[in-house]
């Protein structure tokens, strides 16, 4: 028989205690651990086991002591009597000192058991104790999850993941990734790792720079994408790769962006088209949102295709949330109208300007305050003139609308417009008019927020779009100038033709977003594999072929030794689970972030070197004036 054993029989059966129970105890178990916290069932009672975690909630009950003991499994509640030779060490203890505990297992009274723990039905009896580090005056408490500064809560960010709503966050971000890549490798996609030291580019946002010490004046610059490697590693006679790629961009902070670095779902196909990606991508984002939605739904049809001329017009946006059950309009035609008298409109119009109808549904009885609110939301948030409106009712069987506006449209106007848009007696309708521009960020904005205030967007379900045919080419107001509108490294539909034929800013890309209820989870294209092709592109953007040359020589130099047809995209992982995690802070779903202004407090970093390490790299730092 097992020397352990026979040790434990004999301790049991002669009913040993004390301290040589306790010795035989520890020689024979494990020395931290026999379970996790999380695994003690009804099945373990009359079992003495060793669990080591943190002293989670203390609860004294008339001379109990009652600790919940927490590690990255769950949490077993603890019990020892005043006459344990440890109590007293156990009361003095703060609450996240990490100990060891041994005794036996114990089913809990009918009357006391926690149905809110997977280990409710049991309790563990301490007869031994190690305290294994002890913590000091908390700065952020752990238990119950409290409201607390995000600067705190950054700081000690150690304290901060211990929490079970963001623990498990993170917990859900490793099972995210994970599923991801095996659903990437069943597709047979290989992994390959890209280089973080790189060349800077000229195209996106601000780079990170790293100065060279060997090469001095000379700058690395880390990656805002893995896009050139993985473009030539398709021309390498790769045939489909994908990594979970690290990336770097030098840019401000957003809800649903963090300053700094990023993760994304980077891949690369070769010898597709457009449509291949799609059906690459969607199984795999379709199983990974299935597999994590819990209660929500995610649909099985295939994800809508939207023209991004089409989801400009109907939703205000190329990031359309279509849990939004209504769409924007263009009645710049019926404003236009005889029958309309309404001046302002008709000069907005005539002025080569737009008129757009959005759909307020159930709002015909609502309060003229709702009305009046969404108008002065928009001269101040937005900085709009402001959004003219009217509730439309029913007459004795006509339809008629009242508001400020209405006076100026004619019965038959109003049921046009009533028809454009899609809408009925007790709705109302809203409007935005003005430049193109300026009218369809308006009409956007006010599509979502009517969404939103009237409560009209389903929670429970994930809706997917593609949105496709964006513009090759876009007009820069600032500089005068014509320049990428997208990825510069697309395929213009109709190659180098449309590149010499057409306008620039009618040519379309073969360029594609993937959305998820109103966040784009990723940008991707079919990529331009002609040197002659990609020259002629970056002339059109202004860019000659000496900065070409120089920025993407090693690219454009492989085209010319045989370049296969290739597309990708890459999702964003940190979207993904925000997601999933149902949280609206994508801070929420990252291990250790920067806050809004790019500093990791924690790491106290970014933060100065020392001369020797500035003279070493050749580098002399000038502070901007005060």
């Amino acid at each position: 028989m097992n020397v352990r054993r026979q040790l434990t029989l004999a301790a049991n059966s002669l009913h040993w205690r004390g301290f040589l129970k306790v010795y035989i105890l520890r020689v024979i178990m494990h020395t931290y651990r026999t379970h996790t916290c999380g695994e003690l069932r009804r099945e373990h009672v009359g079992k003495t086991v060793r669990l080591s975690g943190w002293l989670h909630r203390k609860r004294d009950h008339g001379g109990l002591l009652f600790v919940d003991l927490r590690d990255n499994f769950g949490i077993t509640q603890i019990v020892l009597l005043p006459e344990n030779p440890h109590f007293k060490t156990l009361e003095r203890l703060r609450v996240e000192s990490v100990v060891s505990v041994t005794g036996d297992v114990v089913a809990r009274d009918a009357d006391t058991i926690n149905t809110g723990l997977p280990t409710g039905e049991v309790e563990m009896h301490v007869a031994d104790m190690d305290v294994q580090s002890e913590a000091a005056e908390l700065p952020l408490p752990v238990f119950g999850e409290p409201d607390y500064p995000e600067d705190i809560r950054l700081k000690y960010r150690y304290l901060d993941l211990r929490r079970e709503t963001l623990h498990n966050n993170i917990l859900l971000r490793s099972k995210i990734i994970s599923s991801i890549r095996r659903r990437m490798i069943e597709q047979d996609f290989t992994e390959f790792q890209t280089p973080i030291l790189t060349a800077s580019s000229p195209e996106g946002a601000r780079d990170f720079l790293v100065p060279s010490r060997i090469h001095p004046g000379q700058f690395y610059a880390l990656p805002q994408a893995p896009q050139q490697f993985k473009q030539l590693i398709m021309v390498s006679g790769f045939d489909k790769y994908f990594q979970i790629a690290p990336c770097f961009r030098d840019e401000d902070s957003r809800a649903d962006r963090s300053p700094g670095e990023f993760y994304q779902l980077d891949m690369e196909m070769s010898f597709c088209t457009q449509e291949d990606v799609f059906n690459a991508i969607e199984p795999v984002l379709h199983g990974v949102f299935d597999e994590f939605a819990g209660d929500r739904v995610v649909p099985k049809e295939p994800f809508a295709r939207i023209p991004f001329a089409e989801a400009m017009l109907k939703y205000g946006t190329d990031k359309p949330d279509l849990r939004i059950p209504f769409e924007i309009c263009d009645v710049s035609d019926l404003v236009s109208r005889e029958d309309v008298t309404l001046g302002v409109f008709k000069k907005i119009v005539s002025g080569g300007g737009v008129v757009r109808a959005i759909p307020a549904p159930g709002t015909g009885d609502q309060a003229r305050s709702f009305f009046d609110k969404m108008d002065s939301w928009a001269k101040k948030e937005m900085q709009a003139p402001g959004l003219g409106y009217m509730r439309f009712v029913d007459d004795d069987g006509q339809l008629t609308a009242t508001g400020p506006i209405a006076k100026f449209f004619s019965t038959e106007a109003l049921t046009a417009l009533a028809e454009r848009a899609g809408i009925k007696a007790g709705d109302g309708l809203f409007f935005s008019a003005g430049k193109e521009g300026d009218t369809v960020k308006l009409a956007g904005a006010a599509r979502s927020k009517i969404g939103a205030d009237l409560n009209l967007i389903d929670e429970n379900i994930f809706r997917f779009c593609w949105i496709i045919d964006f513009p090759m080419f876009e007009w820069n107001e600032d500089e005068k100038r014509v320049d990428f509108s997208h990825n510069p490294f697309s395929m213009p539909q109709g190659g180098m033709e449309a590149l010499l034929e057409k306008d620039p800013l009618e040519i379309l890309a073969y360029q594609y977003d993937i959305v998820c209820n109103g966040v784009e989870l990723s940008s991707g294209a079919i990529r331009n594999h002609r040197a002659e092709v990609m020259l002629k592109a970056f002339e059109i953007a202004g860019y000659g072929a000496d900065v070409v040359e120089d920025k993407f020589g090693g690219m454009l130099n492989a085209f010319r030794y045989g370049a296969p047809p290739h597309g990708g995209i890459a999702p964003g992982i940190d979207r993904i689970v925000m997601l999933l995690a149902g949280v609206e802070n994508i801070r929420e779903v990252i291990l250790f972030p920067m806050n809004q202004q790019a500093q990791d407090l924690m790491m106290q970093a970014p933060n100065t070197v020392s001369d020797a390490q500035l003279k070493e790299l050749h580098i002399r730092v000038v502070e901007p004036p005060k």
